[in-house]
């Protein structure tokens, strides 16, 4: 077993380097001076050349093909290895000048966004954002595609997946969601919100939502919470993932951002402590990554049973909020109706949100539309799919961080993991169908359990597909979801 052993310990060179970058990365995100960004830039791309340079170096590429005569076909190594093999031939395909440079323009990229979402300033941030799609579709033409751009940079995030496969996606939920929403519209009923929104204290929305996260199952002694313009999770090891949130004057903001990113840390935190620090760990692909966020915030954290327990302990900590019964609360943070911020977005018009940006991406990186001509192309989608226009641009195009990172292709992971959260759920009920009842108690532990076993514990030993299938017995499909919501929200409107 020696070049397998050789090659566990190259792995986690080269880990060791990746832990640094996200490090870097995350600490740009929340704490850094905003004058240290040139230097942070100049530190990130020499780190991300060296990373690159040592994971496709000859010697890998040698001790991948020495280690496959040494493994068990269906064995742990052998799942190691197909992992490893994958990201060699993805990385090999990209020049490390390429590489380099990406990193580089990401952290000048991200300080210039935050800049110009503050300020409202598209023109500040096109140019940067040009190249950045110049950039994406360099890596497009280095990894290769037979049908579309989009097919290369998708599969980065979710192996195998199409851009064919997310307009079959889109047109299967679209039918469904606007007929939803048509309803609730012509019904003339909406809940009462306006007592969410207000003046929240920072340091008690912290302790509330640290105490959720805590609740349902996210380690905080190997773990932590803090603030970032946009949400977030990260990690460099399974003993030490970060969460992020942010405070607003929508209460909800904290809340249900905070169960989010709960739902990617504790995916990230309970991969087999045997795996950290090789390619076996962690969330096997987005989608699926997607589909615990959106589990824990939407599924979980934003039903009747969770906030049975829930409530008195919010209204303990906000006592303006003692007025309200369970029911009126209820409706109001599962209120349906079209917005302008994705991350605040209601789950039935959510997907919508993505869509559209699916449909930018793609028309920008086949030169259908000019990055300058952006916020336009973006306030026309809006109006066409949810009937609003945005104010300005950082309610519009400048919302989102993902661009700025260069994270290109990236968008129908969501709404995949919106799809996955309730073909999830059904399959979890069939083996724990008291759920209602536990969240009620505030015991979680078989809920968290349940995925933990069948999902987390799997890291990426099996690819995205034969997972799913394996946990919920069939491919990802939206007739879970679309029964779920349609359930949930005929229910809450009654329409």
């Amino acid at each position: 077993m020696k070049a397998l052993s050789e090659l566990k310990t190259k792995l986690a060179d080269n880990d060791a380097l990746r832990a640094a970058i996200a490090m870097m990365d995350w600490d740009q995100q929340t704490f850094m001076p905003r004058g240290s960004a040139g230097a942070r830039a100049q530190h990130v791309s020499i780190l991300s050349r060296m990373e690159h340079e040592s994971a496709t170096s000859d010697e890998v590429g040698r001790l991948l093909e020495r280690a496959e005569e040494e493994v068990q076909p269906g064995s742990e190594d052998a799942a190691l290895l197909r992992v490893a093999k994958r990201d060699f031939d993805l990385k090999t395909k990209l020049p490390a000048e390429l590489v380099e440079r990406k990193a580089k323009l990401a952290s000048i990229a991200h300080e210039k966004w935050v800049e110009a979402r503050k300020t409202s300033n598209f023109p500040a941030f096109a140019d940067t954002l040009a190249t950045m799609f110049d950039i994406a579709k360099e890596e497009a033409e280095h990894l290769g595609y037979k049908e579309h751009v989009y097919d290369a940079l998708l599969d980065q995030y979710e192996e195998g997946a199409t851009a064919a496969d997310c307009r079959a996606m889109f047109e299967t939920i679209k039918a469904p969601t606007v007929a939803l929403v048509r309803k609730i519209q012509e019904c003339g009923r909406q809940p009462d919100t306006s007592h969410l929104h207000g003046e929240w204290e920072i340091a008690k929305q912290k302790e509330f939502t640290e105490k959720l996260v805590e609740a349902i199952g996210f380690d905080m002694t190997r773990g932590r919470q803090d603030v970032a313009p946009h949400p977030f999770c990260t990690g460099w090891s399974i003993n030490d993932v970060r969460l992020t949130t942010r405070y607003q004057d929508y209460l909800g903001a904290s809340i249900f951002g905070s169960l989010h990113e709960a739902g990617h840390g504790m995916y990230e935190q309970n991969s087999p402590q045997a795996w950290d620090h090789t390619p076996l760990a962690g969330g096997v692909s987005l989608g699926l990554h997607e589909s615990q966020s959106r589990l824990w915030e939407n599924i979980v954290g934003r039903s009747k049973a969770f906030w049975r327990y829930f409530l008195p302990s919010l209204q303990a900590q906000f006592p303006s909020l003692d007025f309200l019964n369970l029911d009126s609360f209820h409706w109001a943070i599962n209120k349906v109706e079209p917005s302008f911020i994705r991350v605040e977005a209601d789950e039935v018009t959510y997907n919508l949100h993505v869509l559209l940006r699916f449909e930018l991406e793609c028309d920008i990186l086949t030169g259908k539309l000019a990055v300058r001509d952006l916020p336009a192309a973006w306030n026309a989608k809006m109006k066409e799919y949810l009937g609003l226009t945005p104010k300005n641009d950082a309610v519009g195009c400048l919302q989102d961080v993902h661009w700025s990172m260069g994270s290109i292709g990236y968008f129908p992971t969501y709404s995949m993991g919106n799809l996955l959260s309730y073909q999830v759920w059904t399959a979890l009920q069939k083996d724990v169908p008291n759920t209602d009842a536990l969240m009620s108690e505030g015991k979680f532990a078989p809920i968290f359990g349940w995925l933990r076993e069948k999902i987390y514990l799997q890291g990426k030993r099996y690819t995205p597909k034969d997972l799913v299938v394996r946990v919920t017995g069939k491919p990802i499909g939206a007739e879970d979801w679309v029964a779920g919501i349609t359930a949930k929200y005929t229910a809450l409107y009654g329409v």
